[in-house]
């Protein structure tokens, strides 16, 4: 049986520091949370040019993973529990923030002095409230390490995690995530089998869909399924980029400020304290 779209959430445009704009498709004004999917920014593309200097500086985080997709460019992220890692176009990182952790993040210094495009994709994956208290860990992995799926003439879809047509994602973790991002050529159709009770959600990166034969869906717009039905067809009218995610529901409270996601408003304030006070350490870069 077809999944069925509930919502359509276009991703709008929300300043997250004074020199970095995203588009922000979730949490949205009609729909908050695919719990555990709390966030989805679409950066880019954006120009980095020779020489400039562009980076979001050390900031906290607690209770969640970001999970970054780099679609163009370089990244390089470090922080205070020991990781400096480099990602290149097409890879992924996961950054487990648990109890808490500082990190930066941004183009590699190579490309800030070469100059280049960045784009990315960062998702914030909430964690169950039993684990948000875990160490903080890191994962990443190359394009070459995500196995392709649902394979075809024109299809070019990568597992990034879960356990999928299948494959077995590189990025595992005991929130089980299964995300799949790649190209359509225009003129293709995919089936996705997606599982019933299971959030379903997909993003069009770029160029443009139709899904079940008879929705158009336009880039920087996020479809949420609901959670009846077991597949849906995506046919790409022009050559297209997609991002499709499914999770069980994580059926906890969630409390959601600044950089934290934990479940009640008090533990939020208490990590806002917790900042002030210097007890996530320190991380100059």
């Amino acid at each position: 049986m077809k999944k069925k779209i509930e919502h359509i959430l276009y991703g709008r445009e929300k300043k997250i520091t004074e020199e970095e704009t995203v588009r922000q498709a979730l949490p949205h004004k009609d729909f908050r949370f695919a719990n555990p999917f709390i966030v989805l920014h679409h950066a880019g593309p954006t120009v980095v040019e020779a020489g400039q200097q562009v980076r979001i500086h050390p900031h906290p985080h607690r209770g969640f993973s970001p999970y970054t997709f780099l679609l163009q460019g370089e990244g390089f992220h470090r922080d205070n529990a020991g990781n400096d890692e480099t990602i290149k176009a097409g890879g992924v990182q996961w950054m487990f923030a648990g109890k808490g952790i500082l990190h930066s993040e941004g183009p590699t210094k190579e490309m800030q002095q070469q100059g280049g495009v960045q784009e990315l994709i960062q998702l914030w994956i909430n964690a169950p409230k039993a684990n948000k208290w875990d160490k903080p860990f890191y994962q990443a992995a190359t394009r070459e390490q995500l196995p392709q799926v649902l394979q075809q003439e024109g299809v070019h879809l990568r597992l990034a995690s879960g356990d999928y047509d299948g494959q077995t994602g590189p990025i595992q973790n005991f929130t089980p995530i299964i995300s799949v991002v790649g190209e359509i050529n225009a003129g293709r159709q995919v089936l996705f089998p997606a599982t019933p009770g299971y959030w379903t959600l997909l993003y069009i990166i770029k160029g443009s869909v139709v899904i079940n034969e008879q929705d158009t869906i336009e880039l920087h717009n996020l479809v949420v399924f609901n959670k009846e039905g077991n597949e849906f067809t995506v046919k790409a009218t022009e050559d297209a980029q997609v991002l499709f995610l499914s999770a069980e529901p994580l059926d906890e409270p969630v409390a959601a400020k600044d950089n934290y996601v934990m479940n009640t408003p008090e533990e939020i304030e208490q990590a806002i304290e917790d900042y002030k006070n210097g007890r996530f350490g320190e991380l100059d870069y």
